[in-house]
């Protein structure tokens, strides 16, 4: 049984499962909008929503915690361009739209983009 084990595994280890999140971070950050698989897409939202909430409080403590996750080109963008837009938004950053699934390998895909 899998009670209290809310994170997705993604069939890798604790590092590689954090590396893969946070490039997916990342590249949402500096694009604005990814498309990835669905399962990936819904771990990639709190963890966005999180950093765009650090970001809104623009100390340099929260700094170092975003650039700890996405890096020094992240930050940047994030702190000095992205939230700006959702200073008076209470959270729901991100949104998740379902796309058709992949022929090849049927497997469900979605685009998840700053709203």
């Amino acid at each position: 049984m899998r009670h209290h084990n809310r994170n997705k595994k993604f069939g890798r280890v604790r590092k590689q499962r954090k590396a893969l999140l946070s490039s997916l971070a990342r590249s949402l950050v500096l694009k604005e909008k990814i498309e990835t698989s669905e399962v990936k897409a819904k771990a990639l939202r709190p963890l966005i929503e999180r950093l765009v909430t650090h970001g809104k409080k623009g100390t340099v403590a929260a700094r170092r915690t975003i650039t700890t996750r996405i890096g020094k080109e992240g930050t940047k963008k994030l702190v000095d361009v992205l939230t700006p837009k959702y200073n008076q938004r209470k959270g729901g950053y991100t949104r998740i739209v379902k796309l058709p699934r992949r022929l090849s390998d049927d497997s469900s895909r979605a685009i998840i983009e700053f709203v």
